[in-house]
């Protein structure tokens, strides 16, 4: 039997039971649609989070008051450290501390940082905010930051700031721009630079950031020889790793400690960028795995479907083998029914979950824990994916009835009521 002549019995076939093909193929069509919009959710996110990370600058190493480093970040959990300090009671870094790194090959600039929170007024309002006091040609070169509108800080600056675009936009009735005067803790600060939007992870959205020596002025609990950080950039990012190490050495040899005694943490962003992708990736199979749920339900229904088609035809079947039809002309038939009911739904379900995702965003939907908008990414690839899984499913669901249709006797198939 020709190709051509089993393409029009299987489509009569799902014309004919038009009420149960549709139930059938609104099964798929959740599934797909499930598929399309979670794989797009997850790909916004491993987009979203590698281009936020990426703005940090895979060449950064910071270094904190705490114990332990590993590999991909931190040493591990507390109580797995030995005894190594917490933050509350580990020794603070120095300027003594920044002289002693830069003997570490392979830096190409290195400052440290103070934060605190400080309350600000600004015409007659007041918010507290992050601050934070750095080197202004060291944190010029450094940062990934990039200005909104204005300009950095500079060597000769001090009643000066840089504003994050939160604050800028969000924080007060009257956004704050260039050249405005705030009040920070009682000093005069003039505003010479508004920073671009960053997003949440890393970035200097919601801070205010001033030159360290005006941060230790102007905040009470910032000590005049200590930092809250150091940071660190590389010359190259291929010798992150060996820098880390060696710049722990140099502060483990230089306090007299040990791995398992260390006071402080060190960890690059190259780390936190691979930590928070692994994290993503591992989000977006779980989603995934949803998603299957709802498609192994659909191919449930398909499987129903053709078994209750292979009932109703049984006369049928009968009649075609008895004037010539084969085994294989029988499933051939009934394999391409389930391919066209999986085609089906796999393009109404794209179609579907391509609105979802395109809908998801324009309501300003956000990511539990993380406060980032939903962004979604729709591929070509994810599309014929979505086509081919659906077609897949339609015919693994429906070969044992094709199968069991195929092996009928026309003298029992005759016979049948």
């Amino acid at each position: 039997m020709k190709v051509r002549k089993s393409l029009k019995l299987a489509v009569n076939i799902l014309v004919h039971s038009k009420l149960r093909s549709w139930l059938t193929i609104i099964g798929i069509v959740i599934g797909i649609a499930a598929v399309v919009a979670i794989v797009s959710i997850g790909e916004g996110m491993q987009q979203g989070v590698e281009s936020r990370l990426g703005g940090l600058g895979a060449d950064v190493i910071t270094i904190s008051p705490g114990g332990g480093r590993a590999s991909a970040g931190f040493r591990g959990p507390p109580g797995e450290q030995g005894s190594a300090a917490t933050s509350d009671d580990a020794e603070d870094l120095t300027k003594r501390d920044v002289q002693v790194l830069q003997s570490v090959d392979g830096i190409e600039l290195i400052q440290g940082t103070v934060s605190s929170s400080g309350e600000v007024y600004y015409l007659g309002e007041k918010a507290t905010v992050s601050i934070e006091g750095v080197e202004p040609l060291v944190w010029k070169e450094m940062t990934t930051s990039e200005l909104e509108s204005g300009r950095f800080l500079g060597p000769s600056d001090y009643n000066a700031v840089v504003v994050g675009n939160s604050i800028a936009e969000d924080t007060f009735k009257q956004p704050l721009t260039v050249n405005r005067v705030i009040t920070i803790e009682g000093k005069a600060f003039k505003i010479v630079g508004i920073l671009e939007e960053s997003g949440s992870f890393g970035g200097n959205d919601r801070t205010i950031i001033m030159p360290i020596d005006a941060a230790r002025d102007t905040l009470d609990d910032i000590g005049e020889d200590e930092f809250d950080s150091i940071t660190i950039k590389a010359a190259s990012t291929a010798d992150i790793d060996q820098i880390m190490e060696d710049a722990e050495q140099k502060l483990l040899n230089y306090r007299h400690l040990t791995e398992d005694t260390a006071d402080f943490r060190i960890s690059s962003e190259k780390s936190m960028q691979e930590t928070m992708s692994d994290v993503t990736e591992t989000m977006s199979l779980f989603l995934e795995a949803i998603a299957a749920v709802s498609l192994l339900v659909g191919s449930v229904g398909i499987a129903n479907t053709m078994f209750t088609s292979v009932l109703e035809k049984t006369k049928e079947i009968g009649i075609m083998k008895s004037i010539g039809a084969r085994n294989g002309d029988i499933m051939m038939i009934f394999l391409l029914n389930a391919a066209i009911v999986g085609l089906v739904g796999g393009v109404l379900g794209i179609c579907l979950g391509t609105g979802i995702s395109s809908l998801l965003p324009l309501l300003g939907m956000r990511i539990m824990g993380m406060g980032e908008e939903v962004t979604t990414v729709i591929t070509p690839m994810l599309l014929i994916y979505a086509v081919l899984l659906a077609v897949g499913i339609g015919i693994a669901a429906g070969v044992i009835p094709a199968y069991r249709a195929s092996r009928l006797k026309p003298v029992d198939a005759l016979r049948y009521e």
